[in-house]
């Protein structure tokens, strides 16, 4: 891998992993849609597409005739393949930085407020006035929760995001002790950037050549 492939495939994702340790060192639980989440993850992958499948099913008439424009068609497919993908999956809301017996009465009272008729079934919840059905997945591994829809395809998505919106606005009254995981993901951002700073001052005519590679024929 040359160092220009190198700082294209691994900043996104010291990027990512940057984020998603400053998040879990956090002291309160931090809220996220599915969507977000997934586009996130797609955006750390980014890098590792443009340097792998895409550019290995590059048509080359068309980078000849059209030079590195043609690089904007290919990764708008990657974005809208990842923004369909998205979208098909069932809902869900992610709740990092918390265990289950936490988010628990955080949740209960959120969904009083939402709708009176709310009815728990072991780990599910039913919230028929709102148009919402889901099930607690926690991860007691990362310390984080997902709500994930169940009853097939019967949900109101204006439902979910006001149950997006109020778990946001409880979760800022709620204390957490930062998850120690943070740190692993934090080190090895920096790592990762570091290693793209390296690339970058170390071997700028490696790099500048590469750019210019990847954008002619």
């Amino acid at each position: 891998m040359s160092s220009f492939d190198a700082c294209i495939a691994l900043g996104p994702i010291a990027v990512y992993l940057l984020l998603i340790g400053r998040v879990n060192l956090t002291p309160r639980p931090f809220v996220t849609t599915g969507l977000r989440d997934t586009l996130t993850l797609m955006f750390a992958l980014a890098g590792l597409a443009i340097v792998g499948p895409l550019r290995l099913f590059m048509p080359t008439g068309f980078l000849e005739a059209f030079g590195g424009w043609t690089w904007l068609p290919m990764i708008g497919m990657y974005c809208t393949c990842g923004l369909l993908a998205s979208l098909l999956m069932r809902p869900r809301i992610v709740i990092y930085n918390v265990t289950v017996d936490q988010l628990r009465p955080l949740l209960e009272q959120v969904a009083s407020q939402l709708d009176a008729e709310r009815r728990w079934a072991g780990a599910s919840l039913l919230m028929p006035n709102l148009g919402v059905q889901f099930a607690v997945e926690p991860n007691a591994a990362m310390r984080n929760v997902q709500l994930v829809a169940v009853g097939g395809a019967n949900q109101d998505l204006q439902g979910w995001r006001r149950l997006d919106a109020g778990l946001r606005a409880a979760a800022r009254s709620l204390k957490v002790e930062p998850n120690p995981r943070g740190i692993s993901f934090l080190v090895c951002g920096v790592i990762l950037a570091a290693v793209v700073l390296f690339s970058m001052v170390e071997r700028p005519q490696e790099v500048a050549q590469g750019l210019h590679d990847f954008l002619s024929p």
